[in-house]
């Protein structure tokens, strides 16, 4: 690897593995000091008695440890926060400039509602794949019923609030109200409707429309410079991220939940490498070479476990892969609300996972009801926070499954979605390289 040319990539990766170095120091330094619970008894009380105390004195460690481990976490957190909101502050500006710029040069409804069709049909396409994906992996390889984890105490709360989006929540959701308010919440999906209106008006007018048009392609330039400039906190803020989770979950727990995290990962490889790939090939898409060239964001979403820290640097890397800037701002903003494959994937897994943990059959009629609900409730959730968890509790709900069965995802909830984030870039980058093909690019 030419470390000039990779620079950041090799910072990432180094920052990594000191982060899990470092966390795992320091949860080991915090475990460490246990109470001895045998000092603590005495001789006189009964077995009975014994057993229960020092049931009752692990749990109260159990609980000191965890306040204390997320204690010196958040002070290792606060750098991933640092550059995650760095990331945040880009974002809509970047997506407003690109977008109408891009609309401004297709031009008019007709091509627009051209192009848009052939991207939601992809979309809809690879989100029944992905669900359908999802169902087959959890009842082929069943981890609710081979792991047998111990379940959570009844209405314990899991912090996650149940949602599950009616149609007028989705319109609500879609159409802005206010751009501002929109772009201030980051909020892409309103940003792209109005960009779409926008872009669209700018050309319309002609000549009086160029200023403005040339304005936004300069406001773009700007905030990819501005991306430049950000990328270099990228290595302290994966390392904030790494070093936060191991020391609060420590290495320990993945001995504990290696059966489902390699069922998982499992299914986003299968994923990629047989879905994404076949679907590279029957549009004559370099599939390797696309993957090389989205590399840096693949690992930054990877390792922030953040698909949104990465769609700057997609942008990039799709441009000079070659697809048309038109295709990358159009497809690339409409696919972090509508083709968030990994996420999407592991809403049926998950979900089917913790029926077979609580040893509830759900039938393959109910099964294929959930994929075709979520096909649509899964839309348009990015803008809201832990998005997966949210519709997963909404999920539980509707089928009766126990919500609290949700604390069985959490431990590794941050490892899943590592994985989770960096599939949801490669089917996006598939996704433009699909569309462009479909309107004739060559690359």
């Amino acid at each position: 690897m030419n470390f000039k040319k990779n620079k950041l990539i090799v910072w990432i990766i180094l920052s990594m593995f000191i982060g899990i170095a470092i966390g795992f120091v320091i949860n080991k330094s915090i475990t460490a000091n246990k109470i001895t619970v045998t000092q603590t008894l005495s001789n006189n009380y009964k077995k009975e008695q014994q057993q229960v105390i020092e049931k009752a004195l692990a749990k109260y460690e159990a609980k000191v440890f965890k306040e204390q481990k997320k204690k010196v976490a958040s002070n290792f957190s606060i750098l991933s926060d640092i550059f995650l909101h760095l990331i945040k502050m880009i974002i809509a500006p970047l997506v407003l400039a690109v977008l109408v710029l891009g609309v401004a040069k297709v031009g008019d409804f007709k091509s627009v509602g051209r192009i848009g069709l052939k991207t939601m049909i992809y979309f809809t396409s690879a989100t029944l794949i992905a669900l359908a994906l999802g169902l087959v992996l959890v009842n082929v390889f069943q981890p609710g019923k081979v792991m047998h984890l111990d379940l959570p105490e009844a209405n314990a709360s899991t912090g996650i609030k149940a949602n599950i989006q009616d149609a007028k929540n989705f319109i609500d959701h879609v159409i802005p109200e206010s751009i501002i308010r929109s772009m201030a919440a980051n909020d892409i999906l309103p940003i792209v409707v109005f960009a779409l209106f926008f872009g669209i008006a700018a050309a319309s007018i002609g000549e009086q429309g160029k200023p403005i048009i040339k304005a936004f392609d300069s406001l773009g330039h700007v905030m990819f410079k501005v991306t430049n400039f950000v990328m270099s906190f990228a290595p302290l803020g994966v390392f904030g991220a790494i070093t936060a989770v191991v020391i609060q979950q420590g290495l320990d727990v993945l001995s504990g939940y290696v059966y489902l995290i390699v069922c998982f990962f499992f299914g986003l490889v299968f994923f990629v490498f047989v879905i994404l790939f076949s679907i590279c090939k029957v549009f004559g898409i370099k599939f390797y070479k696309l993957l090389l060239d989205i590399k840096e964001p693949i690992l930054l979403a990877f390792s922030t476990a953040s698909s949104e820290s990465a769609m700057p640097k997609t942008i990039e890397a799709l441009e000079k892969h070659g697809i048309s800037n038109r295709i990358v701002s159009f497809v690339l903003p409409l696919g972090y609300s509508f083709n968030l494959d990994g996420s999407i994937m592991y809403m049926t897994f998950a979900t089917v996972f913790i029926a077979q943990s609580y040893g509830i059959e759900i039938s393959t009629a109910d099964q294929i009801k959930m994929m075709l609900i979520l096909l649509v409730t899964s839309k348009g959730m990015a803008g809201v926070p832990r998005a997966s968890l949210v519709v997963i509790a909404g999920m539980l709900t509707m089928f009766k499954i126990p919500g609290e069965g949700l604390l069985l995802l959490l431990a590794v909830d941050q490892l899943l979605d590592m994985g989770r984030s960096a599939t949801n870039v490669v089917g996006n980058a598939v996704a433009s390289a699909v569309v462009a093909k479909l309107e004739g690019e060559k690359f």
